[in-house]
């Protein structure tokens, strides 16, 4: 008799046991699958709301595009209107460094002697011919570089050779002239090549 309440006694421990285990085991369960819920809930955005989303994120995308093509034509536009701007300017710039070699020509002409009254009348007609020349240079703002006895100007002269300074003469001066130099408007058309004093 004592037997038999022994057992039933371990048997009710054992179901007890059983079911404690059986509870524990499913309360954290029960607690996994509260949390993936709430998991899922989050994931689960309606496709509505992601597709606004999208649309908005397209919609700065195409913003962004556009301002900086704008951008890009305005500056084109800047581009252009300053080069139409600086050909208009030096419109006649290469027809002006094509005619310095002919006015050249015509200075050396002049510098020889006229002995005769035929070759008189030749340096005359030519004389003519450099200050019509001359004229309509100055008309379209060429015009001749200073040079003699003037500060030496890398931007307007170049140097071709050197001699000693002097009293007359001070240092970075220009001493003499051999080929004229030009200017067209605020442009060096071609610098005067020059004797400079060091």
């Amino acid at each position: 008799m004592a037997k038999e309440s022994t057992s039933a006694t371990d048997e009710q421990t054992t179901s007890t046991a059983s079911q404690a285990a059986t509870k524990a085991a499913a309360q954290p369960a029960d607690s996994q699958t509260d949390t993936a819920a709430k998991d899922q809930a989050k994931a689960k955005v309606d496709p509505r709301d992601q597709q606004i989303a999208d649309l908005k994120q397209q919609l700065d995308q195409k913003d962004d595009q556009m301002l900086r093509a704008q951008a890009e034509v305005v500056n084109m536009q800047n581009r252009f209107k300053k080069e139409q701007a600086s050909t208009i300017k030096y419109d006649g710039q290469a027809l002006a460094k094509d005619v310095l070699p002919v006015l050249d020509n015509l200075e050396r002409a002049l510098a020889t002697q006229a002995d005769d009254a035929a070759a008189q009348q030749l340096k005359k007609g030519v004389e003519m011919v450099y200050g019509h020349l001359q004229d309509a240079l100055k008309k379209h703002a060429i015009t001749e570089v200073p040079a003699a006895g003037e500060k030496f100007d890398p931007n307007i002269h170049q140097a071709v050779q050197t001699v000693p300074a002097s009293d007359e003469h001070p240092a970075d001066t220009v001493v003499q002239v051999l080929q004229k130099g030009y200017l067209f408007k605020d442009r060096t058309l071609r610098p005067a090549m020059v004797v400079v004093a060091q």
